[in-house]
């Protein structure tokens, strides 16, 4: 009989993605909006219409605004040959940016991007002279809402939640149900329902990383 499937964790906010994560998988292939800096030979066909590929001998000429993937906007970009300059998508934008700092629990971050932390943090990697403003905001929204979701996670015991997760992005919702856990394990052993008191994934880890220093 197969195992579950056990859940990786993202890299997104690191680094780099870790592509052992569905959530980095996923993230990593929505569209961001670049535009070329020189012509980029052999690939009019994949990127072009027919009849502009057949114009410019199969090659994508430069100055063409193009969507490509996150994982090949970051495999192309390059600060010494210039293949190519991002642009920024709206959300990290100044005027949306606006918005976060009045109130950023108004926003609905899953309609907007359901990957907004972890896409905004690899947007960091490009040249961007708005890179620290999109820094700022991503962790003053982070900020904002993290307060009221661990609120409404911690005051939803055995009641519908998917009107409450609906406007979070997958990086939120993840923090609503490991308060969720929380509060379920603590009604349990409340009432009795629970053997034992086990330590957090957290500190598990942890005490594995000080033993493996340990051996080295």
């Amino acid at each position: 009989m197969s195992e579950a499937y056990f859940r990786v964790e993202s890299g997104a906010l690191g680094p780099e993605e870790n592509f052992l994560s569905l959530d980095d998988i996923l993230m990593s292939h929505e569209k961001l909006p670049v535009r070329t800096e020189i012509a980029i030979p052999r690939l009019g066909s994949f990127f072009l219409e027919r009849s502009a590929a057949a114009d410019t001998d199969n090659a994508v000429p430069q100055g063409s605004k193009l969507e490509l993937p996150l994982w090949l906007a970051k495999g192309l970009f390059d600060n010494k040959r210039r293949i190519l300059s991002v642009e920024l998508p709206k959300i990290y934008q100044e005027g949306w940016r606006t918005v976060f700092s009045a109130d950023a629990n108004v926003v609905d971050l899953h309609k907007m991007g359901p990957h907004f932390y972890g896409f905004g943090s690899q947007l960091l990697h490009f040249d961007s002279p708005e890179t620290t403003d999109i820094s700022q905001s991503l962790l003053q929204t982070f900020i904002g809402r993290f307060r009221r979701i661990m609120d409404s996670s911690q005051n939803a015991y055995n009641e519908d939640t998917s009107a409450l997760v609906a406007r979070l992005d997958e990086m939120e919702r993840g923090l609503f149900q490991t308060g969720q856990k929380g509060l379920n394990d603590f009604q349990s052993w409340e009432k009795g329902q629970a053997s034992q008191i086990t330590a957090s994934s957290l500190v598990q880890n942890y005490k594995k990383r000080k033993f493996m220093v340990m051996e080295d």
